[in-house]
Parts: C-alpha cells; structure tokens; sequence
C-alpha cells in the first residue's frame, strides 16, 4: 500500500489506486443461477479509515438490506455483438470493435481495430458474413474511424460475438449471460455488470416488498477497456456516453428522496447518470462526468457494485461515494477502507470484475 500523501499535494496519484489480484479470483464463468452470486454489504457510516464494517450474504437476500419505499435504478442498455473477426485485403487476420455512432452525422462509427499500425486509412476489411468495414483516420485513444456499407446493426447481427473483456478467457457462457435480464435499447460496448445478478423472480419479490425500480440508459462505451492515463488522477480525461433519463424516472427519484428514502444505483454506469441528471435534470444527450474523491453526490445514496480492476475510473468513483458516507474521511482515508474490503472479499474466496460478485455500499 502506498504512503499516505501529505494534504499539502492533494492531487490523487495513480499508482496509489493499484493492489494486486490473483489471476485466480477473477471469475471466467457468471454465478448459476444469477442471483446466486455473493453479496459483501459495506456500511459506510460504521466503517472507519482502513477498517470497512462489512458483513457477507447471498445476492437473492438483498431484500433484507434494503426497505419499502427504496428505488433501485437500472442501467438497461442492451450489449451489441461488437467484436467482429475479419481478415485485411493481404489476408491476414483482423478485429474489429464498434464502440459507438460517431456523433458528427456521418453514419460512421468510432473503434478499434487490430493489429491497427498495420491497417491504413482507407482499408477495407472483410468480415465472415461477407460485409465489409472501412478503416478511417485515428480519432485518438487508440480508436479509429469505420464506415459500415449497410445498416452496422444488421452487420453486427450477422457477424458479431459478444464483447466480452480480455481478462475472461472461458467464452463457454451463453450469450444472454452477458446481457442483463431488462436489457431494451442496444447500445453498450460493455455489460452494465451490476446489474447481471438480477432475476426475474428477484425483481418480483422486491417489488413486492415496495422496493421500486426505475431505468436509465447509459451505453457503455471506451472507458470500460482503458486503464487511467498519466501519473495523477485528475491528467486522465473519459470518453464521452450517451445516457437518456426519463421524464418519470427523475421524478420517482426526486420523489424517494423527498420522503426519505434511498436511491440505490444498480452499477457505476448507472452513479454517472444519475448524478449527470442531479445537475441537468431530465433528458438525453452526452455525458463526460467523472467521478474522482471527493465528490458531492446529489442523486444517489446507496449502490450495488462489482468489484473493479485495479487503477480504474470506476475504483475512483466506488472510493468517491465510500468517503461521501464517512465522516470526515480523506479520499486516501476512503481508499484505505475500500482496498481493505477488497482484502477481505479476496481472503473470504469472492470473485472479481465482470462475472463475479457484488457489493453493496449503503
């Protein structure tokens, strides 16, 4: 663990967001039946610096941490098969990932593409369906340009895998594993991973309960691959995403929290909307918003979350909203408490990132 900085240099380093993670906790194949993933409750207000108040339970009893009158929002993008295996005009072998539609009216999209130093702009590679994609100019990030000759949905359709993340090498899971069960509007690079624990039935009995559920959309897009550029915090700059808030969806929040209850974000992707929308109120459009400790949380007071790699955006945001729940906290005080829950779900035998377990932070 690094050394405390002193408070005089308050800028967050990167490297003081790193730990280390065997390869062997990282889960290759998602939890049977959904819902039957591991839960580690975080009690923000018990826990002090380096010590995390925590206690350990099964996904399908998070109705017992949480009460009548809580809204739970959902991310309910729906993951595109956006890994497409080509082959250049040489003959020799090609990846291709949409990411998303450029947002400068040209119907082209943003991605990347490998082994990219060796595709020119102006490339056409050809794809096993027999569509082709054009390679385009470097936008920056290591993404480049794609021009689809039909309708890149229907291409993907025809072509694509699902995208799933380098780090999971088992690809024997069904495809829909990958895919939360309210997934609706396509869109997302990545998988809002929260949100994967969720049934069916578990929805029912928390509805029953007087839990609600309200949904957002945020596409997952770059940000999810990359890790943090530069020695500190505050040099990385994330990719813009395309969320929608929905005219209701404010209000039943704004409403939870009028009458004391607790808006519990399903997922990171989920903390970005909702606090984007805590300052712009409802609608659609493009948010860059990153979240870095410390942070003035307005929309959300609890959330359900994986646990994340190493050096990430989304291990700042979780240490950002733990030392928002602390009294007096630093955020390398927060940061303390959160690795050392980490310690603990590793010690106690959870499984990390994508198909792994959860945490609740209340």
């Amino acid at each position: 663990m690094p050394d405390t900085p002193n408070p005089a240099r308050p800028r967050l380093r990167v490297d003081d967001f790193d730990y280390r993670l065997p390869a062997s906790a990282i889960a290759q194949v998602p939890a049977e039946p959904r819902d039957a993933s591991r839960l580690l409750v975080l009690d923000r207000a018990r826990s002090r610096p380096g010590r995390p108040a925590i206690r350990h339970r099964t996904f399908r009893d998070i109705g017992e941490e949480l009460a009548a009158g809580d809204l739970l929002v959902v991310n309910d993008s729906r993951v595109i098969p956006a890994r497409l295996a080509a082959r250049r005009s040489t003959g020799g072998d090609a990846e291709v990932l949409a990411l998303r539609p450029l947002d400068d009216g040209s119907g082209r999209w943003e991605g990347m593409v490998r082994p990219s130093r060796r595709i020119s702009v102006g490339d056409v590679l050809e794809l096993r369906s027999g569509d082709r994609v054009e390679v385009g100019e470097r936008l920056g990030g290591g993404t480049r340009a794609l021009r689809f000759f039909r309708d890149p949905m229907a291409v993907m359709a025809a072509a694509g895998e699902m995208p799933l993340p380098p780090y999971i090498r088992d690809r024997s899971a069904a495809p829909e594993r990958y895919q939360t069960v309210y997934a609706r509007p396509a869109g997302s690079a990545a998988a809002p991973t929260a949100g994967l624990h969720f049934t069916p039935e578990l929805l029912a009995r928390l509805k029953q309960r007087g839990i609600g559920r309200a949904d957002v959309t945020l596409h997952v897009g770059l940000d999810t691959f990359r890790p943090l550029d530069g020695d500190f915090v505050d040099e990385h700059r994330i990719h813009t995403e395309w969320y929608e808030v929905p005219l209701g969806t404010r209000r039943a929040t704004l409403r939870a929290q009028r009458e004391g209850h607790r808006v519990v974000a399903v997922g990171t992707t989920s903390v970005r909307v909702l606090e984007t929308a805590a300052r712009r109120g409802a609608g659609s459009g493009w948010t860059e918003l990153f979240i870095t400790p410390p942070h003035d949380f307005r929309g959300v007071e609890a959330l359900i979350t994986n646990f994340h790699l190493p050096r990430s955006s989304l291990l700042l945001l979780v240490t950002a909203f733990l030392q928002a729940g602390m009294a007096d906290a630093s955020p390398y005080q927060a940061r303390d408490t959160l690795l050392a829950a980490y310690q603990a779900a590793l010690q106690s035998g959870y499984r990390f990132f994508s198909f792994g377990d959860a945490m609740l932070i209340l």
